[in-house]
């Protein structure tokens, strides 16, 4: 297997994935509609939607439409053809998420992350858990597209692994760099599994979820221990030459500022990420002790009891969480400008509490920044489920790829 590209977004006749995106964004559609929309001729719409059919990729619903010649017939996603697994490697627990075909939640699990620090632990852990949820939900196995774990990356999705950074820290995520997860998952599971960064996962999952459309231009904004990014173009997620775009946590806004683990200096993560504004809140006299941040309490919880002051008035926190915010809308509006974004949604943990002061906030900057904002709006938007957007997304991955084949990783050759 080489090296992962960007998928191409495929338009050309007899394209099962155009179909299939065009049905998911815009159904109940019609063929006729289908004809007008992609320029191919009926019989080939037809024979495209008739092998769906068989598939059980879509289904018809029953209802037609009036027209002076004959009725047509409505078409849809079929949201039981299948369901993916995303699991999502946080700090120190795993989130585990069944989606249907649809990008519907239909099963979630919180667990502990594996105590010791040896690699297989993890394969052990993961394989145990997907096999308590979906036994748990009576998913036969057959019906399972396959599973993607994620995480903060850096990640080589072509060897389905994690890799490590110098100085990070010793989570679970960590612990299994440089194991072949996929490859040890796969044998033990017997369904494809990827491996893939939260922040990608998250923009699919938004855009599979959301059913927008192939033809906006798609972004999304992800921030839980880091900050990320994801840009859909075409129904098509832009990867990289490695599958590692959008690290938007590691451009510098502070020149010659302080060192990342990532070698560089000044990146804003360094100074707009949940650990960093709880770190100064620790150091700020009495703050901690006043908010009701305890000092072992986990970096995520005491963001979220920061967060939650900042929304009730405490000016001291919400001079921390504004801070953040402005450097955040920074960030979007060099997004919204590189790639003349149209859609952006925020998502991730980091956002699950004060989301709505980022949203304020970038929707004002790109409202009076964005370079082509006399052109265009930019719609910003909070995900209705920040918390688990990267492991729904995960599901969107093996799903995206099994259904619309040509979007996403060949998930037929990982078994």
């Amino acid at each position: 297997m080489g090296v992962a590209r960007r998928e191409s977004a495929a338009a050309g006749p007899g394209s099962r994935a155009l179909i299939v995106d065009l049905i998911r964004s815009s159904g109940p559609i019609s063929r006729v509609e289908l004809v007008n929309a992609t320029g191919l001729t009926q019989p080939t719409i037809s024979n495209i939607v008739r092998r769906l059919i068989d598939d059980g990729v879509v289904r018809e619903t029953g209802d037609t439409v009036a027209t002076r010649g004959k009725p047509r017939s409505m078409l849809v996603i079929n949201s039981r053809a299948a369901y993916g697994v995303g699991i999502h490697v946080g700090a120190d627990t795993l989130t585990c998420v069944v989606t249907d075909t649809r990008g519907g939640t239909v099963g979630r699990q919180l667990v502990a992350g594996p105590a010791d620090g040896r690699p297989e632990s993890m394969a052990a852990h993961l394989a145990a858990l997907y096999h308590d949820i979906t036994r748990g939900l009576g998913l036969p196995p057959q019906s399972v597209a396959g599973m993607a774990v994620v995480g903060p990356g850096p990640v080589d999705v072509a060897r389905g692994r994690f890799l490590a950074l110098p100085e990070a820290p010793p989570d679970p995520q960590r612990r299994a760099a440089g194991l072949d997860l996929a490859h040890a998952l796969t044998g033990r599971l017997g369904v494809p599994v990827l491996v893939d960064s939260d922040a990608a996962a998250a923009a699919v999952g938004e855009f599979w979820g959301r059913q927008v459309s192939r033809e906006r231009t798609f972004g999304c904004l992800y921030m839980n221990s880091g900050i990320g990014s994801g840009v859909v173009l075409d129904g098509a997620l832009h990867r990289g030459a490695s599958s590692n775009a959008g690290k938007l946590g590691h451009i510098a806004v502070v020149r010659d500022g302080e060192r990342c683990r990532c070698g560089n200096r000044g990146c804003l993560e360094q100074y707009a990420a949940p650990r960093v504004l709880v770190a100064r809140a620790r150091a700020t006299g009495g703050l901690a002790d006043r908010l009701g941040i305890r000092p072992d309490d986990p970096d995520a919880r005491a963001f979220d009891v920061l967060a939650r002051a900042a929304l009730y008035g405490d000016e001291a926190a919400r001079a921390l969480v504004d801070e953040s915010a402005a450097l955040l809308a920074e960030a979007a509006l060099a997004l919204a400008n590189l790639w003349d974004i149209d859609t952006l949604v925020l998502a991730g943990p980091g956002f699950a509490v004060a989301g709505s002061i980022y949203v304020t906030e970038i929707r004002r900057r790109l409202a009076e920044r964005a370079f082509a904002r006399e052109v265009h709006d930019v719609r910003v938007d909070l995900s209705s489920n920040p918390r688990d957007s990267a492991a729904i997304g995960g599901a969107a991955l093996v799903l995206q790829a099994s259904v619309a084949p040509g979007h996403g990783p060949d998930v037929a050759a990982r078994v």
